[in-house]
């Protein structure tokens, strides 16, 4: 017990554990960057399996329906919502930010798959994390058939 309660004490000394995001976590949204992007509790959160048209990506124009696509996002988490951020196997991507599927916490909608749903992203995979593509993949097709958001906007 007295080992155990060394480690406990290091690892705090050593700041693991600091990020709150890591895991399955409960977090505050600061502000939306773009579609797909958002900052809660002070930490930048690119959500996964979902990608929305470019506005911000330097050396690349603003696309078409991208503007559409981060004003949605305003509108599904305003500063101050309470979310749900959940990690698959890899926990950050190169631009050292978190990756995670988004939840809101006061009604459990899964942001990733609204955004797929609603024609505003389409679904992009980056391996190893996949665990929604069977669920994301049929709301695309629908998405695509009906000719939401993008797939009706955009040529």
């Amino acid at each position: 017990m007295k080992r155990l309660l060394g480690i406990v004490v290091l690892l705090a000394g050593l700041g693991v554990g600091a990020s709150t995001l890591w895991g399955s976590s409960t977090a505050t949204v600061d502000r939306i960057v773009d579609g797909d992007t958002i900052v809660v509790s002070g930490e930048t959160v690119r959500l996964l399996e979902v990608d929305t048209p470019e506005t911000k990506k330097p050396g690349t124009p603003v696309q078409c329906y991208g503007p559409e696509a981060t004003a949605h996002m305003k509108q599904l988490l305003p500063p101050g919502t309470r979310v749900r951020l959940e990690d698959d196997r890899e926990k950050e991507d190169r631009y050292k930010r978190h990756l995670a599927y988004v939840y809101r916490v006061d009604d459990g909608l899964f942001v990733n798959a609204e955004l797929v749903k609603s024609g505003y992203a389409e679904v992009k995979i980056y391996s190893p994390n996949d665990r929604h593509e069977r669920d994301l993949r049929p709301l695309e097709t629908a998405a695509r058939s009906e000719k939401l958001g993008r797939w009706g906007a955009c040529p």
